[in-house]
């Protein structure tokens, strides 16, 4: 006899509600958009500052169409990104929105998340195809906005915390640095954690590493402009295969997790650090349990664990999948791994964790 599941009743009242939150939904991935073309055309800095201007005023600061310019400052004043004043007909850019959208310098500074967002939804077709055969896609394989928003998300954070909070929570490495140390920045990207640390211990020198051929390039000539070429060099290495030895510090930025076979990069990283060296480690911020992670950030990165580091690890030898929620209790079982004996969390901030290992 057969049988068949009787239906469920639908509550109108929550799918009204659901259906409006998707609408909201689908007018912040087209917004994603807006925000890389406002900061490409530099509508935002534009804007920043000038009390006021109309679509025209601001259409022919930024050499740009005025009816591009006119629809997109309504998109963005119907999201609360600009200001609209209905008696005068102009739009602003409150201060605060001014912080998180032109300040580069600003550890709020979010163009860069967006870049990053729009360069994985334009890969996210070819994320489908091997989601139904399990291959990977590596990371030299996406759009440039992924590696360039890539760097431009990170950055702000790195400038904000890792010279003053993460580098002086781990245990004599500061001392190190000042006196003269050798580090290496494995999957160093475009070099701007590599930099940051040369600019701010001239004493030391510094090896970074990333396999991926274009990123090197913009890291040495990130390094040049900087003035740092003197004590950084640059390589183009697996995290499992980089050179040299006696490192007195190896660091990983938010790249452990991407890689294949991270237990195998952390015991490369035990065969070159010295006696008394230290491995940090700096993940996104997670919960071992998923329903930690039920959050608007945890939202985020598992999406881009979903588009990018999923695919990039299972691209590779091995490809364990660690995931952007990793949480604690598995980078431990990496690092453990590897051969390391002591590890701890040395700090966090909302983006990220930070773990101190020693041999």
């Amino acid at each position: 006899m057969t049988t068949f599941d009787q239906p469920v009743a639908v509550d109108p009242d929550k799918l009204h509600e659901f259906v409006f939150r998707a609408v909201e939904e689908v007018g912040a991935t087209l917004n994603a958009a807006l925000v890389v073309m406002g900061d490409k055309l530099g509508l935002y800095r534009a804007l920043a500052g000038n009390g006021g201007l109309s679509p025209a005023e601001l259409a022919e600061r930024v050499g740009a169409s005025e009816r591009y310019v006119r629809e997109w400052l309504n998109a963005q004043a119907a999201g609360g990104y600009v200001a609209y004043d209905p008696d005068s007909g102009r739009y602003s850019l409150p201060p605060e929105q001014t912080a998180a959208l032109t300040d580069p310098e600003s550890p709020a500074y979010l163009p860069g998340f967006f870049q990053l967002a729009i360069g994985s939804v334009l890969d996210s077709p070819r994320i489908t195809e091997v989601a139904r055969s399990g291959d990977g896609v590596g990371w030299h394989e996406h759009v440039h906005d992924v590696h360039e928003g890539c760097e431009r998300f990170f950055r702000p954070g790195y400038n904000a915390h890792l010279i003053q909070e993460w580098l002086p929570a781990l245990d004599g490495v500061v001392e190190k640095l000042e006196r003269g140390a050798l580090v290496a920045d494995v999957g160093c990207g475009h070099g701007s954690s590599t930099i940051l640390m040369a600019q701010a211990f001239p004493n030391s020198q510094f090896v970074g590493s990333d396999y991926h051929e274009g990123s090197i390039e913009t890291a040495q000539q990130r390094a040049q402009e900087a003035g740092v070429a003197d004590r950084v060099r640059f390589q183009i290495a697996p995290a499992a295969a980089y050179s040299g030895s006696d490192y007195d510090l190896v660091t990983m930025f938010d790249c452990l997790h991407d890689m294949g076979d991270p237990v195998g990069a952390a015991r490369h990283v035990h065969g070159t650090l010295k006696p008394d060296g230290t491995w940090m480690v700096v993940e996104p911020n997670a919960g071992d349990r998923i329903e930690d992670n039920l959050n608007p950030i945890g939202r985020a990165y598992y999406a881009f664990s979903t588009l990018l580091c999923t695919p990039a690890s299972l691209s590779q030898d091995v490809g364990l999948a660690l995931g952007a929620q990793a949480g604690e209790a598995r980078i431990r079982d990496v690092v453990e791994g590897g051969g390391f004996g002591r590890f701890r969390r040395a700090a966090e901030t909302p983006f990220n964790l930070v773990f101190e290992a020693r041999p």
